[in-house]
């Protein structure tokens, strides 16, 4: 008994050691090459992680304003269209034109890429049409190729119909109002769409455009003027009715410049109407010259010559005249910049004059390179670029809304 006990305990033990073994062979072989990379990553494994994860963080870069910029202007269509962009981008490649402009967000309200802001995500006013944005960005930059995007500020089809309370009302029944072409508007009083436009500007900057540029920055006036309400500016402008619009737009000016330079750094832009150079009312729409000024790196005046009066300089169709309404509007916008600046100087300070005034420098007017008055022949498209040149300017914008571009009006690369 005591014999056969000693054998028993004796297996018990060979068995329980094997079974250890086993065990320490399934730990060591399987276990721990599991547990260990998870716990004790090596620090070239970290490195490694971390420069992939910086890899899917996409930072765009930017082109510095060049000192003279010649722009052609790209709708977002076009822009996400490469058989059609591809025609202008030749034109820029062939030609002295070293800037484009495209739209960020047209008279319809569709910004015109996908956005990431959480905040503009929520308003859903996003139209993919530029499905290759930062690359399109990145490959006009490897051209040098100084890139603007346009923002169509107060005219928002799109906006409206999302937040109705934001649009300029028909006095007459509350309803949204709308121009003659039946495009409805935000308030330029509302802070809500002040600070949308902020939105899209930083959101715009950060994909890899260089420069943002404002346009419909102003109250309507192509409409019924006697049915019409603003439920955030009414009571300024019914207080102020000589410059109550101005002050409302000022402070808009001020606010977005104030806001994207604290935020982007980034150049800003403003398009305003070509009469404003000659008038010093604000045309019933809130801009005067001198309000803006101190507000933009640039002003681009339209001062497309078919898109003034027969009365005009006593022109009987200034559309038939595009050196004289180019020279004649940016001398008198030139003049106005001297004036702006010289304002405080003492009279034994050397005033400032076309060559030192910070303002003038500012000025990049848009130029008319399509039909409506006349035909636009290569002659006439130079005559307006000249034009700007003899009144003291080197920075000139063309614009044709079908981005078909007289490349026999530009001088070769």
């Amino acid at each position: 008994m005591f014999k056969r006990k000693n054998n028993t305990s004796k297996k018990t033990q060979h068995l329980l050691l094997s079974f250890f073994l086993l065990v320490f062979f399934v730990v060591l072989f399987f276990v721990v090459p599991m547990v260990i990379p998870t716990k004790y990553n090596s620090p070239s494994a970290n490195k490694k992680q971390i420069q992939t994860k910086e890899e899917n963080v996409f930072k765009a870069t930017h082109i510095k304003t060049p000192e003279i910029v010649k722009a052609l202007y790209m709708t977002s269509w076009v822009a996400g269209t490469p058989s059609f962009r591809k025609k202008v981008i030749d034109i820029i490649d062939r030609t002295e034109i070293n800037s484009i402009v495209i739209d960020i967000k047209d008279y319809t309200g569709k910004i015109s890429f996908e956005v990431e802001d959480p905040f503009l995500k929520e308003v859903g006013s996003s139209e993919n049409r530029i499905p290759d944005i930062k690359e399109f960005i990145k490959t006009l930059h490897d051209k040098n190729i100084y890139v603007i995007g346009r923002v169509s500020v107060f005219q928002d089809h799109e906006l409206v119909s999302k937040r109705p309370e934001l649009a300029v009302k028909r006095a007459s029944n509350g309803a949204v109002w709308k121009d003659h072409k039946g495009i409805s508007w935000l308030d330029a009083g509302s802070k809500e769409v002040w600070d949308y436009a902020v939105a899209i500007g930083k959101e715009s900057y950060r994909i890899g455009f260089d420069e943002l540029n404002f346009d419909y920055i102003r109250f309507p006036s192509d409409g019924n003027m006697n049915d019409i309400s603003y439920p955030f500016s009414e009571e300024k402008i019914l207080a102020d009715k000589e410059n109550g619009k101005t002050v409302i737009m000022e402070n808009f000016f001020r606010y977005l410049s104030n806001k994207l330079k604290k935020e982007t750094n980034a150049p800003i832009s403003a398009d305003l109407f070509g009469m404003v150079t000659t008038n010093s009312d604000d045309l019933n729409i809130g801009q005067v010259l001198e309000r803006a000024l101190p507000y933009f790196d640039f002003i681009a005046p339209m001062v497309y010559p078919s898109h003034y009066p027969k009365t005009f300089i006593g022109l009987s169709n200034p559309a038939s005249y595009p050196y004289e309404v180019v020279k004649y509007s940016m001398d008198f916008a030139v003049k106005r910049a001297i004036a702006l600046d010289n304002v405080g100087i003492a009279t034994t300070t050397l005033p400032f004059n076309k060559t030192t005034s910070k303002s003038v420098k500012k000025l990049r007017p848009w130029l008319q390179d399509f039909d409506l008055g006349a035909t636009y022949t290569a002659e006439m498209v130079r005559k307006q670029i000249q034009a700007t040149y003899d009144s003291g300017l080197t920075s000139w914008m063309l614009w044709d809304a079908a981005n078909t571009y007289t490349e026999s009006a530009l001088l070769k690369e």
